[in-house]
């Protein structure tokens, strides 16, 4: 019984991984999405928004967002999603989990 437990343990730390990974690289992804020319920030959250859907479900991509920074002549993109942390399956408190992605835009020459 306790090896079962163990197991069933070390499986959802695993999926929690997973789902921290997959927002991460939708976050990521996004962000370089809207670093691109002609490119608008509501495309560069829907972009973010879809990649999670797909992978993950609805749940997991309601709360997107998108800012921009600048540092030393650089603008930055940064996508920020909030999503909940799976404690049980993919059950567990909402807004528990948060990851951001950057991108630097590039200048035009």
């Amino acid at each position: 019984m306790l090896l079962v437990a163990l197991l069933l343990a070390v499986l959802q730390l695993a999926f929690a991984l997973h789902v921290r990974n997959t927002l991460a690289d939708a976050a990521a992804e996004g962000a370089r999405y809207r670093a691109l020319v002609g490119v608008t920030d509501a495309d560069g959250v829907q972009r973010t928004r879809t990649l999670i859907a797909t992978a993950l479900g609805e749940a997991y991509a309601r709360d997107v967002a998108l800012t921009r920074s600048g540092s030393g002549g650089d603008e930055v993109i940064e996508v920020t999603v909030r999503a909940p942390l799976p404690a049980l399956g993919l059950l567990g408190p909402a807004n528990a989990m948060e990851v951001t992605g950057r991108a630097t835009v590039e200048p035009l020459d």
